[in-house]
Parts: structure tokens; C-alpha cells; sequence
């Protein structure tokens, strides 16, 4: 099920239990409150849908209020005390810490998955295989052609998440910028940014000049994944699970939660939920990586 469909569901499921007002940071001190605010990264969305769901048929008197929006926008929501827990695709930043620090808020991080970004093409496409150097090059528009890759000569459409994304500033700071703090490199400016994992799917699909990037749970048949290296030597790697616990595949990352703060109450007992290999059974079952 897509994204936006399973998401209309769940609120209209739960629009009726939903809150609408400002929930109290770090854990729910109202004994008669019953619902967590959830909300953040475009890429744990349906995985923490799927987690509430689940919560919810455990314990029907608690509800969990599920949205999207971006990393970037959880952690705003956490900053400004609108929420219970943020979801992010990458950890949060230091000035972003000062900005909650400075609001009265302390966050808390959570690894709740793991994730490879998986680097997808258009089925039709000869190459196989790609270097993280070769990756950084065409995306900061070094590399136009697929001809200079082994490929046909066509021009590249890059394909991007866009800036509010966690996954664009993970593979910004560990692809683009091959994960070196000093190096200030951009994405080409004609680079196209989509607002989805579905967008960067239906266009890699749908062009055969296109590349584009995405967690691994959202990839799907219609595209070809290239595996990836660290240099030219190799190894080339698929992403998996198996390949990004054992740190085989070079672009993988935690996925977080954040709280104001140690998490009581009702939030804390469903962090630990997903803690359990109940709850991480459906990581697995999403196509990301389980933390234990």
C-alpha cells in the first residue's frame, strides 16, 4: 500500500481520538491522556503507522496520532513542544539541539532501525555498479553523461529527495560530500527534488537516463538497483540486511526517535514495545534493518 493511502487510513481511522492541541513533551503526565503525538521522517512513516497499528490492537486504550512531513519537520515539532516523538532519517543537528535548548527542550535519541540507502536506475540501464567517488561526482554534476560510467551516452537526470528530507541531507553529507565535514560540495543545481519515495520511483522507472536514491524499504521492482563501493577496487555491494549489519554496504544509516527528554508514561512503555522483536519483526517486514 502507498504511503499516502496507508496514511489517510490510519487518520481517518484515528482522527476522532486525535488531540489537535499541544501534547506535553517528554511523556503524557495527564493520567487521562491516551494519545502520542508521532511525527517526522517521510522514510519511517510507514514503518511507525505499521507500529502503531499494531500498539493500538495490544492496547486499544492507547492511541498514536502518525504523520510525515520530513525529518526536519519532527524535530521542529519536538523544538517546539508539539509532539511526543519526532522520527528522523538522520541524527539531529547541533543547532538544532541549541534551538531546543533554548526553547526548554532536551532531546532524547532513540535507534529504533537501521536503513541502506539504496542507489536505483531505470531497469533498462547497463551500469551495475558505481563507486561512492562516482556517485559524488554526479550528483555535484561532475559526471553528465552515462557514457563516462560504462552506460550509453545519454545525458543524467538526477533525481533528489528534497531539502527537508533526512535522507537528502544523510546522502548530501556521506555521498556528496563522501563524509567529510571540511567539504562544502552542493548538489548540481539542476538536480530534480520530489517530494516522495514514490516520486523518485515512478521516475526512475519511467526514464531511462534517470538515477535516483531511497531507503531500502521503499524499492521496489519497477526500478534496478546498482550495487555500491567504497573505491574503485571494490567490493560492489547490494544494500540488505544482511549487508548493512555486518557494514558490508557503504551507505547505511540509524533511523531515530527523539523524546524532550527520558520519555514516562505511556510514551516510554511504547518505546520499549519497539524495543521488542515483536516490534522489530516488523522492521524486517517493511524492508529495513532490525536493531537487534
Amino acid at each position: 500500500m502507498k504511503t499516502g493511502t496507508l496514511l489517510l487510513l490510519f487518520l481517518l481511522l484515528f482522527s476522532a481520538c486525535s488531540t489537535g492541541g499541544k501534547a506535553n513533551p517528554g511523556g503524557l503526565s495527564n493520567a487521562q491522556a491516551s494519545t502520542i503525538v508521532n511525527k517526522g521522517s517521510d522514510t519511517l512513516v510507514n514503518l511507525a503507522l505499521a507500529w502503531a497499528e499494531k500498539y493500538h490492537e495490544l492496547y486499544p486504550e492507547i492511541e498514536i496520532s502518525v504523520t510525515g512531513g520530513g525529518s526536519g519537520t519532527g524535530i521542529a515539532a519536538l523544538i517546539n513542544g508539539t509532539v511526543d516523538l519526532a522520527n528522523a532519517s538522520r541524527q539531529i543537528k547541533a543547532e538544532e539541539v541549541q534551538q531546543a535548548q533554548a526553547n526548554g527542550v532536551t532531546p532524547k535519541e532513540f535507534v529504533v532501525a537501521r536503513d541502506a540507502i539504496a542507489i536505483v536506475v531505470n531497469p533498462t540501464n547497463p551500469v551495475n555498479e558505481l563507486t561512492i567517488q562516482q556517485l559524488s561526482d554526479i550528483y555535484s554534476g561532475k559526471i553528465n553523461n552515462w557514457k563516462e560510467l560504462g552506460g550509453e551516452d545519454r545525458v543524467i537526470v538526477r533525481l533528489s529527495r528534497e531539502t527537508n528530507s533526512g535522507t537528502h541531507v544523510f546522502f548530501l553529507e556521506n555521498v556528496v560530500r563522501m563524509g567529510d565535514p571540511n567539504n562544502k560540495t552542493f548538489f548540481s543545481p539542476d538536480t530534480l527534488l520530489l517530494p516522495s519515495s514514490e516520486g523518485i520511483t515512478a521516475e526512475t522507472r519511467d526514464n531511462p537516463n534517470a538515477i535516483g536514491y531511497d531507503g531500502l524499504g521503499y524499492v521496489t521492482p519497477e526500478v534496478k538497483v546498482v550495487a555500491v563501493g567504497k573505491d574503485a577496487s571494490g567490493p560492489f555491494v547490494m544494500p540488505s540486511a544482511e549487508t548493512v549489519n555486518s557494514g558490508k554496504y557503504p551507505i547505511a544509516r540509524d533511523l531515530y526517535m527523539y523524546t524532550n527528554g527520558e520519555p514516562t508514561g505511556k510514551v516510554l512503555d511504547y518505546i520499549n514495545w519497539i524495543m521488542t522483536p515483536e516490534a522489530q519483526a516488523i522492521v524486517k517486514q517493511l524492508g529495513f534493518v532490525p536493531i537487534k
